[in-house]
Formats: structure tokens, C-alpha cells, sequence
């Protein structure tokens, strides 16, 4: 496997935890690997991990390139895998030309950006100006590194983000984004004794990138199973207990899970409906959820559960709640300008919560959709807080080093390279507001499926990527 340094790299990566939250085992790792190749690192007050390496003999009038990716990985696996993401490490195996993961994310996105910089600052025959490598924490939940960076961070004047996931395209601005959360606290009441209950899991979708996939139409758990839910309490006399589905905001949610009770005489009729929701969730999706699979089992009766009204309410939300793309871009209908990602809802022992990542390119329309959002969490007696915003990254047409690069491809593959703006959030537009006028490009080798256990990198697209890492470093353009 080409080239054996990102290769080596990445594995040690997989046998480091790293899940956003818990990054404490990641960044000693890195920090020891630094100081054993004798590479100048440090850790800011972020969490960040820098390090830096001097020009090679020649180069020393070069512009400063910070190379960047992020430190942390997204944790999600089957429902059959039992990782410990905190403590295990990832299993990878070979599968053709792609390297996956045994029931759990790969790590690919990003550890093949630090993978690539600890390989590049450990190898003395790569030519380049001077370097640092800007290794950020908390990129998948809240982009907290990045957000909490200071001014003086970074010295670069060009920024190589090695965070996207098709090799042969270049990105050149990306959609911002805002975290939402909705939450309210209820008194549970007593459940009726002479009721039974059911549990139902809707579960095995897609699920996906809520940036990148948010277009592909893959079901949502939680927006599907609010309309089987509506269904149980309107013609089933259900009531809601508990509700869990999806957990982290940027990942389309695979599963929902639902604990109801109901008369007993109503079971086996709710059951038989099951069977209907069922069989319409795969005609409707039939074509692009082909693992799709809905539960219904007897469970144990809870002591409590969500007052009617309140339960109503709640469940009226998710219903009105928008989800997906809202709007495509004008001038480039191609690509999404504006979406939601209803991600998490937790319900159950006196407390509600739903969390959902908005993105757009635009930021009145960003603006636009938290107010349509929040309108349908509010007549449901929901507090709305948003935090962990991020502005949009504006393509810059005057560009020196996608000029550069653009060349260096063609030159190397005899071809053009697809510079394009994606909907995905990426670190480049907070970058640039603590840097302005950093020039500033998103490339890397090609991924499938982040942010969900099918996640796999393709393995003859790294050598390609590296070969195109080097040769911009060779062409770093001088001050």
C-alpha cells in the first residue's frame, strides 16, 4: 500500500481513541510521536496540536503553509458491534481496493490528514518552504479548536485543509453552520396499570454526512418514526414514554427507538399497523434504504410516562420540524445551499431534547431556516438555544495556490481537477475570520460514507493525493 509513510501513520492512528468528547489519549500520542522524531510540537489552550519544520536548503523565501486536518473522528457501529470507542481500538481491514473499519467508522475522516502531516514532518527528502502542521481538536461536534484558536495561532499564509473527500476535486468555500437545541422538563405522570407496552426500533438506515449526503434522500429515524408515533397516539390511544434516536448532529441518524403504552386490546392491531409502516418506510425508500428494518416486541410497562398534552406537542414538533435540504443554490442548483439535520431526540424521565445542525452558505438563509425552526419548537412551549456557529467560507477567485495547484494536477494526472464549493461545514471559514486573507484550499484522497459504519477510503486514491501533496509543496510560491 502507496505510500507506506501516510499508511504507517494512519495505523497507528486507528490503535489511539479519538472520538469527539475525549481526545486526551490522541493528543498525548501525538505529542510523544513528535518529540520521538524530533519534530517541534506544542499544544495550545484549544486542545490544538502544532507542529512545525523548517524550509528545506533553497526554500527559505517561500510562503508559510499550514497543513490542517482534525484530530478526532466521528463514533458510530452497527448495532451488532460492541466498540468502545474510548478505549479500543479501530479494526481495519482490506476489501478490494478500500480499507474499512469492523462495524464502526473508519477514521479516514480525518486521520488521513494527520496521517499526512506526521508523514510529511518525519520525512527530510520532501522539498518545501517552511511548514506547520495545525492538527485541530473537536472538528465533528463543535469545531471547538478552531473556534477557540487565537489570532497569533498560526503564522501560514496558505492553508492546505486536507479535509475533503474526493481525490481529483478541490474545494473552495464550504457552508457555515449553527448547532440548535430545543429542550424542555415536564412532571412525568403515572402510567395506567391495565395498559401494556411496546417498544419499536426503526433501525440499519443509511444515515450519512448531514453536509455531504444530505441530498441523496436517506431516510431520517427520527423524522420517520415521529409520523409512526403520531399514528400509535391518534388511532392507538398510545401514550410516549421514552424516545432515543440519533447521537451526534452532523450524522444523518440511522436508528430511533420508542417505548409506548397502550390498551391492551390495541396491541395486536398496533402491531399489524407496524407491519404497514414498515412495508410504506421501504416503498418509499426502497431504492436507497435497502437494510431498512422496523421492530415492534413486548416490553416491560414503565412507571411513567409524558403527560398527553405535552406529548402531543412534542410530537407535532417533530412532525413540523423542517428536515433536508430547503433550498438548493440559485445560481448553481446543483448544489445545496440551505438544510437541516434533525440529528437527536431524547425524551424520557422529565426532560425533552432535540439537537439539530443547520447549514448554508448564505447567512440570511441560515438565519431564515433557525426562525422557520424555531417556530415549530416554540408553539410547543420549547427553550431554543444556538451555539457552536460557524461562518461560511467565500471562494476566492484570485487565488495564487488553486492556480498552482490546478497546474500541478495537470502536469501529474493529464487532467483538470474539479474545483468546486460544497455543502459540508469546514474548518477554512473559521480559519479565515482569525486570518484574514490566508489563501486558502480544501482537497484529499476519496472517502465514502463518512460519519457512518460503512465509512471506507480508497486505497489507490491516497497515492495519487500524496503525490499531489508533494508536488504543491514543491511549487510553494515565495513571499
Amino acid at each position: 500500500m502507496q505510500p507506506q509513510a501516510v499508511w504507517k501513520n494512519f495505523y497507528l492512528l486507528t490503535q489511539v481513541p479519538r472520538p469527539s468528547g475525549h481526545l486526551e489519549k490522541v493528543q498525548k500520542f501525538l505529542l510523544d510521536w513528535a518529540k520521538e522524531k524530533g519534530v517541534d510540537a506544542k499544544m495550545d489552550g484549544a486542545g490544538n496540536v502544532l507542529m512545525y519544520k523548517p524550509a528545506s536548503p533553497g526554500m527559505e523565501d517561500c510562503k508559510i503553509v499550514t497543513l490542517q486536518g482534525h484530530m478526532d473522528m466521528v463514533p458510530q457501529k452497527t448495532n451488532e458491534s460492541t466498540h468502545d470507542f474510548e478505549n479500543a481500538p479501530i479494526e481495519t481491514y482490506i476489501d478490494g481496493e478500500w480499507v474499512k473499519a469492523k462495524g464502526t467508522t473508519l477514521g479516514a475522516d480525518d486521520g488521513m490528514a494527520v496521517a499526512t502531516i506526521m508523514a510529511i514532518m518525519e520525512d527530510d527528502s520532501i522539498k518545501h518552504g517552511p511548514l506547520e502542521g495545525f492538527i485541530t481538536a473537536d472538528e465533528e461536534t463543535t469545531m471547538y479548536g478552531v473556534n477557540n484558536m487565537t489570532a497569533d495561532t498560526l503564522k501560514g499564509e496558505i492553508l492546505l485543509n486536507l479535509d475533503n473527500e474526493t481525490e481529483g476535486e478541490m474545494v473552495i468555500g464550504s457552508a457555515g453552520g449553527v448547532n440548535m437545541t430545543a429542550t424542555l422538563e415536564y412532571k412525568p405522570i403515572e402510567v395506567d396499570s391495565a395498559d401494556a407496552a411496546v417498544r419499536v426500533k426503526l433501525h440499519d438506515l443509511l444515515g450519512g454526512h448531514s453536509g455531504l449526503e444530505i441530498n441523496e434522500g436517506r431516510g431520517n429515524a427520527n423524522k420517520m418514526m415521529a409520523r409512526l408515533v403520531q399514528d400509535a397516539i391518534v388511532n392507538f390511544d398510545a401514550c410516549l414514554a421514552e424516545w432515543q434516536g440519533g447521537n451526534m448532529r452532523n450524522a444523518i441518524p440511522r436508528d430511533a427507538e420508542v417505548l409506548l403504552t397502550l390498551p391492551k386490546e390495541n396491541v395486536e392491531a398496533f402491531k399489524e399497523v407496524v407491519d404497514e409502516w414498515r412495508q410504506t418506510f421501504k416503498d418509499e425508500y426502497g431504492t436507497i434504504e435497502g437494510d431498512l428494518a422496523l421492530d415492534v416486541t413486548d416490553a416491560p410497562l414503565p412507571a411513567e410516562i409524558v403527560p398527553g398534552a405535552i406529548q402531543d406537542n412534542l410530537v407535532d414538533a417533530l412532525c413540523a420540524c423542517h428536515n433536508g435540504v430547503y433550498r438548493f443554490i440559485p445560481e448553481v442548483p446543483s448544489i445545496v445551499e440551505t438544510s437541516s439535520n434533525l440529528a437527536i431526540v431524547e425524551i424520557g424521565g422529565g426532560k425533552a431534547m432535540f439537537k439539530i445542525l443547520i447549514r448554508s452558505s448564505r447567512d440570511s438563509m441560515r438565519e431564515c431556516l433557525a426562525e422557520t425552526l424555531e417556530s415549530a419548537f416554540a408553539m410547543a412551549d420549547m427553550k431554543v438555544e444556538l451555539d457552536g456557529d460557524y461562518p461560511a467560507w467565500q471562494p476566492n477567485p484570485q487565488s495564487e495556490i488553486v492556480e498552482i495547484m490546478k497546474n500541478v494536477y495537470r502536469e501529474l494526472f493529464n487532467k483538470e481537477n474539479n474545483v468546486q464549493v460544497v455543502h459540508a461545514g469546514l474548518e477554512c471559514g473559521v480559519i479565515g475570520a482569525h486570518k484574514p486573507g490566508m489563501d486558502m484550499v480544501s482537497f484529499g484522497p476519496t472517502l465514502r460514507s463518512p460519519h457512518t459504519p460503512n465509512e471506507r477510503c480508497h486505497i489507490p486514491s491516497v497515492d495519487k493525493y500524496w503525490q499531489f501533496v508533494i508536488s504543491t509543496l514543491e511549487r510553494t510560491p515565495k513571499k
